[in-house]
């Protein structure tokens, strides 16, 4: 569970600690995350890859305008 979920925040970007990050090497900076404030800001392509939305609000989600 992430630092957001744990609070209970629905922000507007999807976010992890960098500290998780790091423990999963198969992310790639700039193709599937940027940092912004020390959080990681998840991509419209990662978003895509992972294949679903998780309804947080993301601000980079490609499934915003389509229906379960």
């Amino acid at each position: 569970m992430t630092q957001v979920e744990q609070s209970g925040d629905t922000a507007d970007v999807d976010q992890v600690d960098t500290a998780s990050a790091k423990e999963d090497a198969e992310l790639l900076e700039g193709l599937d995350y940027h940092l912004e404030k020390g959080l990681l800001v998840f991509t419209a392509a990662f978003l895509r890859k992972r294949g679903y939305c998780c309804e947080s609000g993301c601000r980079h989600c490609p499934y915003q305008n389509q229906k379960p």
